[in-house]
C-alpha cells in the first residue's frame, strides 16, 4: 500500500512558478489581442473569475481549458508555459518612441510597453477645455492621478474636487469618474491605473473606460521593444 508523501518545498515553488508563468503568458496573448477578460470569456465559455485567478496564477487550469485557449489565440499547448528568461529587467520608453494618440476627448500618450507584465498602467493624459459631454467612465481596479499642468477638477460618484498643479488623487476605478479642465486651459495629468487582482472582490458593472485596455501599453507599429 502506498501513501501520498507531502510535497517537499521545492516542487510546491516549481508548481507555483508554473502556475505565475502560466498566468502571464495568458494575460499577455489577451492583451496583445486587445481583449478583456469579458472578452476572452465570451469566446472560451470560461467565467471571467476563473479566468482572472488564471491570470494571477491562484488557479491552475484544466487540460480542457488550456487546449480552448490554445484554439483561440492559435498557439501550441506548450507555448502557454513557456517562461521567458531573455526579457530585460527594465523598460526604457524614449520620448521619441511615445506617440501621442485621443479617444475620447482626451489626448493620451502610453508610457509603458504591453510585452511586459507590469501591473500599473501609466499614461500621460491631456484633458481639452472643450472635451465634450458629460460622460462617466468606471473599470475594475484603482486609479493614481497628478496634476502636471493646469487646473483639473475630478468628478467622482456625484462629487467634484479642484486640483491644482502638483496635487494628486487616489480612488477606486469603479466608481464612475471623469476628469475636467478648468480655467478655459488645458490640463496635462499624469494616470496610474492598476488592475484589481484581489480575487476575493466582486468585480463590478461592465468595464467603461475612457482609454481601451489594449491601448494603455503600446508601442507604435515598427518599433522595437526598448530597453537600456
Amino acid at each position: 500500500m502506498t501513501r501520498n508523501l507531502p510535497l517537499r518545498h521545492e516542487e510546491l515553488h516549481d508548481i507555483q512558478r508554473q502556475l505565475s508563468s502560466f498566468g502571464a503568458r495568458l494575460r499577455q496573448l489577451r492583451l496583445q489581442r486587445g481583449l478583456t477578460q469579458k472578452d476572452l470569456a465570451a469566446q472560451s465559455g470560461l467565467s471571467k473569475a476563473f479566468l482572472s485567478r488564471l491570470e494571477s496564477g491562484d488557479r491552475q487550469a484544466s487540460v480542457s481549458a488550456a487546449l480552448t485557449l490554445c484554439k483561440i489565440f492559435h498557439v501550441s499547448l506548450a507555448s502557454l508555459f513557456e517562461h521567458s528568461t531573455n526579457e530585460p529587467l527594465c523598460t526604457i520608453i524614449r520620448s521619441v518612441d511615445a506617440v501621442e494618440r485621443s479617444v475620447n476627448g482626451l489626448k493620451y500618450t502610453p508610457l509603458s510597453d504591453a510585452s511586459r507584465m507590469f501591473n500599473v498602467q501609466p499614461v500621460r493624459v491631456k484633458v481639452s477645455p472643450s472635451r465634450r459631454g458629460h460622460e462617466h467612465f468606471h473599470h475594475d481596479g484603482e486609479e493614481w492621478i497628478y496634476v502636471l499642468r493646469g487646473k483639473l477638477t475630478l468628478s467622482l460618484i456625484g462629487k467634484t474636487y479642484d486640483l491644482e498643479e502638483g496635487d494628486a488623487a487616489h480612488f477606486e476605478s469603479r466608481l464612475p469618474h471623469r476628469l475636467i479642465a478648468r480655467g478655459g486651459r488645458e490640463a496635462e495629468v499624469l494616470v496610474v491605473a492598476a488592475p484589481n487582482w484581489n480575487t476575493h472582490v466582486k468585480s463590478g458593472p461592465d468595464e467603461h473606460r475612457s482609454i481601451p485596455m489594449s491601448e494603455y501599453f503600446s508601442l507604435p507599429e515598427g518599433k522595437p521593444n526598448p530597453s537600456g
